[in-house]
Order: C-alpha cells, then sequence, then structure tokens
C-alpha cells in the first residue's frame, strides 16, 4: 500500500493521543464485554433473519449482497443495544490511524469506544459463494488484520461470512487451512456457528500495536431458496407470495 508522509494530525489524533486497546477497556466495563458485544451481532442476525430475509429468495435478491444486509444488519444490531453500553456501533467506520494518498481503509462494521473512537473493534463481512469459496474471507485476515491495517487499537476483531451455499464446519475447514490457523469452539456461542483462532501480527516498526490477536469468525448461513414461494399465473409477470 503505498503510503504518503503525515505531517498533520486528525481530529481524533489532536483530542486522544492516547489509544488504549479495546479489549482492555471493554473488560473494566464488563469481564464478559466482548461475548456481550458479540451476541449483540448474533442477536441482530436473527432478528433480521426472521423480519427481513424468511421473507425473500436470496437467488432473487443477490445484487450488491454483502454491502445491503451489512447494513440491514447493522440497524438489527442496534435494536438490541440497550444505550448504556460505553461503544456504538458504526457501519462502514474509517480507519484514521492506516491512511495514505487515498481514502482511509472503512470497517463494514465496527464497535466505537465512545470516550475515544479512534478505538475501534472492526467486523469484516465477505458474502461466501459457497462452502469452498473462502478466498476473499481469508484474505482480509491475512492481509489487514494481521498486518495492522485493521484493528490497530484491538487485540481481537471479527469476520462475518455469509455462506450462501454449502455446509459451514465445511467452510471453516477450508479457512482453517487456507490461513492457516487453528479454529477452536467458542464457550459462550456453542448454539452458532461461531469460532476463534489466535495469531501473532507483524508489527509496523515503531508501532505498539497489540501484537497478539484473536479473530473470531461468524458463519450467518443464508439460504439461496428461503421460504418464499413462486406462482405464476397465465398472461401475468410471476408474483411472489409469502409462505
Amino acid at each position: 500500500m503505498s503510503k504518503r508522509k503525515i505531517s498533520k494530525l486528525t481530529i481524533g489524533e489532536s483530542r486522544w493521543s492516547s489509544t488504549p486497546d479495546f479489549v482492555d477497556l471493554a473488560k473494566t466495563w464488563k469481564p464478559d464485554a466482548i461475548s456481550t458485544l458479540l451476541k449483540f451481532i448474533w442477536e441482530g442476525y436473527n432478528l433480521c433473519s426472521q423480519e427481513v430475509l424468511s421473507k425473500v429468495d436470496i437467488s432473487q435478491a443477490d445484487d450488491q449482497l454483502e454491502r445491503e444486509l451489512t447494513q440491514i444488519l447493522d440497524l438489527y444490531v442496534r435494536k438490541g443495544m440497550q444505550g448504556f453500553e460505553p461503544f456504538t456501533l458504526q457501519h462502514e467506520s474509517y480507519e484514521m490511524e492506516i491512511r495514505g494518498t487515498h481514502r482511509p481503509r472503512q470497517y463494514d462494521l465496527a464497535f466505537v469506544w465512545l470516550a475515544n473512537p479512534r478505538i475501534k473493534y472492526p467486523l469484516e463481512a465477505k458474502v461466501l459463494r459457497s462452502d469452498r469459496s473462502v478466498t476473499a474471507y481469508v484474505n482480509e485476515i491475512t492481509s489487514n488484520y494481521l498486518n495492522c491495517l485493521y484493528a490497530p487499537f484491538s487485540r481481537e476483531a471479527g469476520m462475518i461470512g455469509y455462506l450462501l451455499k454449502g455446509i459451514p464446519e465445511t467452510a471453516f475447514k477450508n479457512i482453517a487451512v487456507a490461513v492457516p490457523c487453528v479454529l477452536s469452539d467458542h464457550p459462550d456461542f456453542s448454539g452458532h456457528y461461531h469460532k476463534i483462532s489466535d495469531h501473532h501480527r507483524n508489527v509496523p516498526v515503531g508501532k505498539t500495536y497489540p501484537a497478539k490477536f484473536r479473530c473470531h469468525h461468524l458463519l450467518l448461513k443464508l439460504t439461496k431458496q428461503s421460504s418464499v414461494k413462486k406462482t405464476t399465473t397465465k398472461g401475468k409477470e410471476p408474483e411472489v407470495l409469502e409462505s
């Protein structure tokens, strides 16, 4: 990535020169803060599935799927948040710490620490067309997370995989081989397709970003054909009916 010499500060750098680790800050609020944060994602997805995804045929609603689904998911995750958390959720949040000659990188979703919005817990989303199509998903981990281009101020972050076809367990196996890494179960999410992997990151010279890094892997299983049924009437356009 081409970089320019940064001679000026951002507002965030000028206001908040100290950047503690997101996970450490969150655990001073609640020891299980990260599990609480990730439960918001799962609860939002479950609600989104009931109110939106169950009423559409994904195979016919596949244009801009990753962007739109993440945008909708953001709204449903917010519904489950109580308002007293020390962080909020942002869709397409900019990472100002890593900036070059072009627009700074954006996270698909990020929990942002309210007292210091430079500190973020990002989640990147990728569509998996099948349980073998993991290349783009894996690249986010190996190229961005493990090189500290994402989550510079957090020793944990997440990946969301929208699985269109196949078996989640097979997708996890393919991800583990491609990274490579060991995927382990998370005790707080035994009822979900949720794994964790632990890594050592390449920290740039002169930076104090956390070197040890944990990635959460959330596979959200979509189906090409939902419960929505199609009927056709002679001489009329196809009509979509809810079952």
